[in-house]
């Protein structure tokens, strides 16, 4: 059976070398016809046209005598030209048993059926891998050799693989090729669009050993597994910090390189970093995207957000390790012990230790008052003060005395009363010794010593030392008398005076002679009579 099989292979080939000999011999003789005598354009009317020609004399160069008439290719071989063939007609006589795929040629499926039988035959010297296709060992050597044979000509890089290359070109050209059928994104690789496709489906087929997060893609899973071994990997050359990733050392340069490259569009700022400008976006959009689940305030940043609810959960992660404090910021307040005031402004010779200090005292030179009353006229440099004020409309009094049952609309008005009940007065006047309970009343103070009187009126030519006595003094033009005798209808320009009226319904005499036993409900008339015990005779009756 072998050896009928051997004859038959025999004959064949035989056959197919007498087939080409007759062959050759027939072309030989056609093209030394008259080859002494004729021209080229004779031998160009002997074949029909001069491409025909030329397609002939393909056939003596490099012993490829079969020529495709189709193209311009030859072939030492004629079953190599009834294979090529089949790029032109599409036949494809070789078909997978296995599946329904067909091939133009026996090679093609034998490097196929790997792909059912799993066969390696091609293993790489270098290291253990095995390929089932000789093309795949020969890129993978190029891993071994660094070889990069396919180089880009529009910039200086340089790839291993022809498809790399096409890919990567695709960065200059803009194009995006692979789309996605669930939106209206596209991209420049394949393997992007599967990744892509996965935050549609929810597959997170990566997942961390650690802490059993999920990922769509392996970078994303290998970038993740740095928090858990703490590797930093890339490094930057101008100072010792070194990033567990490359975007965040990228974003890290800027700082050396002083790159801005996002630009905000509504003014001429620029920031290092995409989020930043996003961020920055919000002062200009109002967006506050950032809601507190414990009330309905909202924060243009997480950050703001996070502090926030520290207001909720009374948390104080960090401590001071000069006094001990707990503080939901600790940096604004180690300053109050190294008395660092890097914030400085540039209209005068202030500096402040906190941005927002800042930030309100340029307000006293641009007179900005961003702050408005809806219920009034007014409007404040400070979001705190509109607050405040909004109180002498609701007539809120939050802030409660727990010595007395006295209550006050601002806080620093219960902290100065507090001082009444511990005694305390911290403001002392350097002329008298004399101690206050707050700042105002020391200034106030200190006109006695001063003679100082800003508060003129501009109806005459008086002047006051105090605001109040001016307002008490105004009345005097207005004729306002806003204290009313709930007893009768007599109204009064002064506090004191309604008091003084009141005693004549109450009967109440408070000041009292200690020479006699008169008493008397004002003291302008105690001391009139007083005067009669000293011998002075100027206000006898």
């Amino acid at each position: 059976m072998i050896k009928e099989a051997n004859e038959e292979l025999c004959i064949s080939q035989e056959k197919q070398q007498l087939d080409f000999k007759q062959e050759t011999d027939t072309l030989m003789e056609t093209s030394t016809y008259e080859e002494n005598e004729s021209s080229e354009a004779d031998l160009n009317d002997h074949f029909g046209y001069l491409s025909r020609f030329r397609l002939h004399k393909r056939i003596h160069k490099k012993g490829k005598h079969f020529a495709c008439k189709e193209c311009t290719k030859s072939f030492s071989n004629i079953t190599y030209l009834k294979s090529h063939m089949r790029t032109h007609t599409g036949e494809k006589p070789f078909s997978c048993k296995e599946c329904d795929q067909s091939f133009r040629q026996i090679a093609h499926l034998n490097s196929h059926m790997r792909t059912h039988t799993g066969d390696k035959p091609f293993s790489c010297k270098e290291c253990d891998k095995s390929f089932s296709q000789m093309h795949s060992l020969k890129r993978h050597m190029r891993t071994h050799t660094e070889e990069k044979p396919f180089s880009c000509q529009g910039c200086d890089k340089s790839f291993s693989q022809n498809n790399t290359l096409k890919a990567h070109m695709r960065t200059h050209t803009g194009e995006k090729p692979f789309s996605c059928n669930a939106c209206d994104r596209s991209f420049s690789h394949v393997s992007n669009l599967k990744i892509h496709m996965r935050t549609h489906t929810g597959e997170k087929p990566f997942s961390c050993k650690e802490c059993d997060r999920g990922f769509t893609n392996v970078s994303s899973l290998k970038s993740h597994m740095r928090i858990h071994t703490g590797e930093k990997p890339f490094s930057c050359k101008e100072c010792d910090r070194s990033f567990s990733h490359t975007c965040a050392l990228k974003r890290h340069m800027r700082i050396h390189t002083g790159e801005k490259p996002f630009s905000c569009k509504e003014c001429d700022r620029s920031f290092t970093h995409i989020c930043a400008l996003k961020r920055h976006m919000r002062t200009h959009t109002g967006e506050k995207p950032f809601t507190c689940k414990e009330c309905d305030a909202r924060f243009s940043r997480i950050a703001y957000l996070k502090k926030h609810m520290r207001t909720h959960t009374g948390e104080k992660p960090f401590s001071c390790k000069e006094c001990n404090k707990g503080f939901t910021h600790l940096n604004s307040h180690m300053r109050t012990h190294t008395g660092d005031k890097p914030f400085s402004c540039k209209e005068c010779d202030k500096s402040f230790s906190q941005m927002h200090s800042l930030k309100r005292h340029m307000r006293t030179h641009t007179e900005d008052k961003p702050f408005s009353c809806q219920g009034c006229d007014k409007s404040f440099s400070q979001s705190n003060t509109l607050k405040a004020h909004m109180r002498t409309h609701t007539g809120e009094k939050p802030f409660s005395c727990n010595a007395c049952d006295r209550s006050f609309s601002h806080v620093s008005n219960l902290n100065i009363h507090m001082r009444t009940h511990t005694g305390e007065k911290p403001f002392s006047c350097k002329e008298c010794d004399r101690g206050f309970i707050n700042v105002s009343s020391l200034k106030s103070h200190m006109r006695i010593h001063t003679g100082e009187k800003p508060f003129s009126c501009k109806e005459c030519d008086r002047s006051f030392s105090h605001k109040y006595a001016l307002k008490r003094h105004m009345r005097t033009h207005t004729g306002e008398k806003p204290f009313t005798c709930k007893e009768c209808d007599a109204s009064f320009s002064h506090r004191s005076s309604l008091k003084t009226h009141m005693r004549i319904h109450t009967g109440e005499k408070p000041f009292s002679c200690n020479k006699c036993d008169k008493s008397f409900s004002d003291v302008s008339n105690f001391k009139k009579h007083m005067r009669t015990h000293a011998g002075d005779k100027t206000f006898s009756v």
